[in-house]
């Protein structure tokens, strides 16, 4: 916590962001409020960072969520009005598809290949996307923090959820400037199965070595199919029931 003081008075304590702008934000904030300024998210960002924060943030936007919360609480504590503030951190939230549809990809990961993961460069994810339409946790959750490209992204879809779900999906990749296509996407021919029979195959071909590999789907043969071609020296990580 630190003091808040405003021409040498004594105003209250505040909890300070632990990241590299919220010092800067605080006095900031506080010289505007000294000199009876315009309060407003002006003075968090620029012009041209507020137009980027209405779009898809990578990693969501953590750091300036936070700073716009502790803008907020100084509102509070100084009595100065944040309207302007609580909108943006409610579009950025709604935005980035948190407040609505998160899924907590990383909860239901598990590890099978082993005890304990071991460190590896490079990364694959093999996506059912029927099963998992949630894309801002995906990439949030796995696709950010193992920086895994797009050339080692593996998506599958049997054709009737292509046609029902594909604007869906679309669109909601469009947030992070990216399309079906700018991945490997398998539009997959009718009949059971074939969509999760491509990943596998795809899988089998590039025959990897020594990689985090994750597989997304919720089809217990699949799983099991996995399991049994993994590399043993990798990380496998499948969904748990």
């Amino acid at each position: 916590m630190i003091p808040v003081k405003i021409e040498h008075k004594f105003r209250g304590k505040i909890e300070l962001p632990n990241n590299r702008y919220a010092k800067e934000l605080f006095f900031r904030v506080k010289q505007a409020y000294a000199n009876h300024e315009n309060m407003g998210v002006h003075l968090l960002f620029n012009k041209h960072k507020l137009k980027k924060l209405s779009s898809y943030q990578k990693g969501g936007a953590k750091t300036e969520l936070e700073n716009i919360e502790f803008y907020i609480e100084l509102g509070k504590l100084l009595e100065f009005d944040t309207t302007d503030a609580q909108k943006l951190k409610n579009s950025i939230l709604l935005t980035n598809d948190f407040a609505h549809s998160h899924f907590n990809i990383t909860k239901r990961l598990k590890l099978i290949s082993g005890e304990r993961k071991k460190n590896m460069k490079r990364s694959y994810l093999f996506w059912d996307i029927e099963n998992f339409s949630a894309i801002s946790s995906i990439f949030s959750e796995i696709i950010e923090p193992y920086n895994i490209n797009d050339k080692n992204i593996y998506l599958a879809a049997n054709p009737d959820s292509l046609y029902l779900k594909r604007a869906e999906w679309e669109a909601n990749l469009y947030d992070y400037g990216k399309t079906l296509n700018s991945f490997n996407f398998i539009k997959c021919d009718y009949g059971k199965n074939v969509a999760d029979d491509l990943l596998l195959k795809n899988y089998e071909e590039l025959n990897i070595k020594n990689a985090n590999i994750f597989l997304l789907t919720f089809d217990r043969e699949l799983k099991e199919r996995f399991s049994e071609a993994a590399d043993k020296d990798s990380n496998l990580y499948i969904m748990k029931k």
